[in-house]
């Protein structure tokens, strides 16, 4: 019983005399994660090369206020992991790694962790719960961040946040976390998640993504063209099988565009406009299949000449 009664003093709010904590900050369901489009990148790639294994690194950023953890980049940790568990095996590269950083002029801190979940979804094991209370022993506010890089597809990147829930709240019934605010009760947890102890021994923090100018533009270049492909050349065969398949599309689209001036004649602008809602026009496939077989040829021609005087 006396155990029982320190317990309750010790936390904020509890009872038996512990009013002087009850104005020390508490964890808020209004708090959000930030993470940059750097760190997304970073954290996807990293987890798809490390397929079928897990893989981990740390976060960097900054706890901008109660609500806020901003995270700007991560790296990645030496490791040793299976299909389902990742443990960080060099404490020291930790240090060394944030003192390079450091001098290239990187100075935020350790936010938190971040490892991968190829294919399972976004919780946390048991040995991730103890990687995870390693991380808060050192600062309360530090978060697990789970990516699974075989369920990312494009425009929808599967992702989760958690922090682990005091066992000493769980046991007395109260709540991990002040309700202030319909911000952490947005996004629906998935029935593995609660399988697997969200709610329970962790809860999940809304994630945030933001980019700056600089970030937009990265983006935005992602999948333009370099220079040089436009002196890349395609096969022979591959090339001809391309034009005789282009042609032969080409061909269609003359008859169907042919029979559609035969099918207009005497009748009213209304009524063609009309009969030809929701159908497919011809004319404008055909200059594009023109302008697309011109190009191709084009540079095809314009590359082998100049493969021809260069090498």
């Amino acid at each position: 019983m006396d155990r029982i009664q320190q317990l309750m003093r010790g936390m904020p709010g509890g009872m038996g005399g512990g009013g002087g904590n009850s104005d020390s900050p508490l964890p808020d369901c209004a708090e959000k994660v930030h993470v940059s489009s750097l760190a997304l990148l970073k954290m996807l790639k990293h987890g798809r090369a490390g397929v079928p294994m897990e893989v981990m690194g740390l976060m960097l950023g900054q706890f901008i206020d109660d609500y806020t953890i901003n995270c700007v980049d991560v790296f990645a940790m030496p490791q040793s992991g299976t299909s389902v568990s990742v443990e960080a095996v060099d404490p020291v590269f930790q240090t060394n790694m944030l003192d390079m950083l450091q001098q290239t002029g990187r100075g935020e801190m350790v936010v938190g962790w971040y490892h991968s979940h190829p294919g399972f979804g976004c919780w946390l094991s048991s040995t991730d719960i103890n990687t995870q209370s390693s991380f808060e022993a050192l600062n309360p506010r530090a978060v697990a961040l789970v990516v699974d890089p075989i369920q990312s597809v494009k425009g929808k990147v599967v992702i989760d946040c958690f922090r682990l829930i005091n066992p000493q709240l769980m046991m007395l019934g109260q709540e991990p976390r002040q309700t202030t605010s319909n911000i952490g009760h947005l996004q629906k947890p998935s029935i593995q998640a609660l399988i697997h102890g969200l709610n329970r021994h962790y809860y999940s923090i809304v994630i945030d993504y933001r980019k700056n100018e600089l970030e937009e533009q990265m983006l935005m270049n992602l999948h333009k063209k370099n220079w040089t492909a436009g002196l890349t050349v395609d096969r022979y065969e591959d090339h001809q099988t391309h034009n005789e398949e282009l042609v032969d599309k080409m061909l269609k689209l003359t008859k169907e565009y042919d029979e559609r001036i035969k099918a207009e004649e005497g009748k009213s602008a209304e009524e063609i406009v009309v009969e030809l809602t929701g159908k497919v026009d011809p004319k404008k496939h055909l200059e594009s299949g023109v302008n697309e077989l011109m190009s191709k040829n084009i540079i095809q021609c314009l590359g082998t000449m100049l493969d021809t005087v260069v090498f």
